[in-house]
């Protein structure tokens, strides 16, 4: 419960921030991909401020997760791996018969017990 309040009252502040972001960079401006030539209409974007950050949040969001899930890929790789050796175990023990418990002899400091 306590992380669900939590939860939203991040997620609210988060957005309020959002918006309040979004109203003050409402104006556009000029985005281009030809160094050289600033003025270039066909490397040029003309964009809202507020739209070219949330642009440059979600490609670095994804290009973070990208980067993270390919680093893990030795751990996954592992994890898979041991999953099919326990798999491999659990088989091998299923298959082999009970064996039946050996009798068990008397210790040697014990004496049999004689009836008069």
């Amino acid at each position: 419960m306590l992380n669900r309040v939590i939860l939203v009252v991040v997620l609210v502040s988060l957005a309020v921030i959002l918006i309040a972001l979004a109203v003050a960079n409402r104006m556009s401006v000029a985005f281009t991909l030809d160094p050289f030539n600033p003025g270039n209409p066909a490397l040029t974007l003309q964009l809202p401020l507020f739209v070219m950050l949330f642009l440059a949040l979600g490609v670095g969001l994804v290009l973070g997760s990208f980067a993270t899930w390919w680093k893990q890929g030795r751990y996954r790789k592992e994890a898979r791996n041991k999953t099919r050796e326990v798999q491999s175990l659990m088989r091998e023990i299923s298959d082999r018969k009970p064996v039946p418990p050996a009798p068990v002899a008397p210790s040697a400091g014990t004496v049999p017990a004689t009836r008069h």
